[in-house]
């Protein structure tokens, strides 16, 4: 079992920057490929960025590919999606999620738990 919570959401204008963290509870976190994802209202959930377990592969939605980084320091349970350049088009609830695949999948269904969500707006 695996608990997630994520933290570092916010208000911030076109062009800003924010850090998401992610806190994991249980001893195996560094056994997890983990993912972030985002929804906006009206819209699915949607594929962010993903990492394996020892961070040494990332992957991005092509909408954010050179303005988001993931990250993660499996000494502290956690995971970390650096934001830059923050469009409005940003603006959603982003869900930080664990998956027991070897490779981190994009499919929201191939992760096993997932945190309650946080809130970023980007305002124009």
């Amino acid at each position: 079992q695996v608990q997630l919570v994520e933290s570092g959401g916010g208000l911030v204008q076109v062009g800003g920057s924010l850090r998401l963290s992610c806190a994991a509870s249980g001893r195996t976190f560094s056994s997890y490929a983990m993912g972030w994802f985002r929804q906006a209202p009206g819209k699915e959930r949607e594929f962010v960025a993903a990492i394996n377990w020892h961070g040494g592969s990332t992957y991005y939605a092509d909408s954010v590919k050179g303005r988001f980084t993931i990250s993660r320091d499996n000494a502290k349970n956690t995971v970390y999606l650096q934001m830059n350049s923050l469009k409005p088009e940003d603006t959603a609830v982003y869900y930080c999620a664990a998956s027991g695949l070897l490779l981190p999948p994009r499919s929201s269904s191939e992760y096993d738990y997932w945190g309650q969500g946080t809130q970023v707006t980007v305002s124009s």
